[in-house]
Parts: structure tokens; sequence; C-alpha cells
């Protein structure tokens, strides 16, 4: 039986190169699932896994979600009441949070405790673009698809969890950054698996198995 994944559509992000990467992933695995780039909250609401992309701003992508109606409430209800599996993706992870400091301070979904705040490092180089090995802990299920692989990033504000138990994976840019946070259903990634050849399309091929 086929599954559905909803890749939500709000104007943020290479939506069509996601949407590859998880048709590639879920081929290359024999998964069988329809892959829907959406922003109709009925779609939503009723998807088998979720995919919240985001590239840009915090506050312009929290805006562009909010302004496609009925959106955010079919997401809480496909992953907080049906607890269907969450991938955030770049800012579509950041968005998670409860708050974001870029351009000010603008409120997130705050499904997972923390604050998004500035990259502050004297001696790298931001934004923070290139290819970063991951380690992660043995976590929520999904630590053997982070641990030891190298996934690329852009970006140059970071997630900080309140709670160490919500970060599921770390990277070393000046420090060490979260890289992948979740808990129960949700996984987000700092990275974008889309854009890092196998390990992204192994992250998300066993996102599209994962039964947390």
């Amino acid at each position: 039986m086929s599954q559905s994944v909803a890749i939500i559509d709000y104007g943020s992000g290479n939506l069509r190169s996601v949407a590859r990467a998880f048709e590639r992933a879920a081929s290359e695995s024999g998964i069988a699932a329809t892959i829907n780039v959406t922003d109709e909250a009925d779609i939503v609401a009723a998807a088998d896994r979720i995919a919240l992309p985001g590239v840009g701003a915090f506050a312009a992508c929290m805006e562009g979600l909010k302004a496609r109606d009925g959106v955010i409430e079919a997401l809480e209800h496909a992953a907080l009441v049906r607890r269907q599996p969450f991938l955030g993706i770049c800012v579509g992870m950041q968005m998670l949070a409860e708050n974001g400091l870029e351009f000010g301070d603008h409120a997130g979904l705050g499904w997972i405790p923390g604050h998004v705040v500035p990259i502050e490092a004297a001696d790298v180089e931001i934004p923070h673009m290139g290819w970063n090995t991951v380690s992660g802990p043995a976590r929520g299920g999904v630590s053997n698809l982070l641990d030891g692989k190298s996934f690329y990033f852009a970006h140059s504000f970071h997630f900080e969890p309140e709670n160490d138990a919500h970060i599921y994976g770390v990277t070393d840019h000046g420090g060490e950054r979260v890289a992948a946070v979740g808990r129960d259903n949700l996984l987000g990634v700092q990275f974008h698996p889309e854009k890092s050849q196998s390990a992204g399309v192994g992250l998300i091929a066993g996102f599209l198995k994962w039964s947390p």
C-alpha cells in the first residue's frame, strides 16, 4: 500500500529538489509513496508523512506558513494529534522552536522548546556553508541515519534546544552546533538532505521507513 507524503509549499525553498530527493529515496528503497508538494490543508491533515522545507529568514518563512489558510492547523493535527512522522529541513527545522531571533524576535511553532539564535564564532565563516560530519546520540531510532555521515549545510542561525534530550545530532563549526533535533514522531535537520547526495537520500529513505 502506498503511503502519502506531503511536502509543504508555503513559498520557501527549492521544493522540486526536495520532491525529487524523496522520489529517488522511495524508488531506490522500494518504498511505495506518493509525493505531494502542496499547500492544501486537507491533504496535509490526511498525510502519512510530512516534510517542511525552508530556505531564507525565519520570520519570512513563518509568515509564509501562516498565510496558507489552515495549513498550520493541519500540520498540528497530522503531527501532534495523529502523530504522523514529521521532518523539518533547514528553516523548517528551526520553525519547530519557540522563537527565532533573526531580524527581531519572532514566534515559531513551539513544538520543541528552544530558540534559534545567531552563530557566533570568530574563527569561521558565517554563514556556515558546506559539508560537515554529523555525530548523533542514540535517540529516536534515527541515530544510524546521522552518526558519522557528512551533509550539506547553509545557515547563519542555529537551534539551541532547552532540553539536551531533544538534540539528535551535532556538528562542529567554530564550536559544537546542533545539526538535528527531535522528539517522539518529530525530526528536524539543519542541513539539506536534498543537497547531500547519498547520505541525504539515505536519511530520507530512513524517514520514509521510520516508525516512531
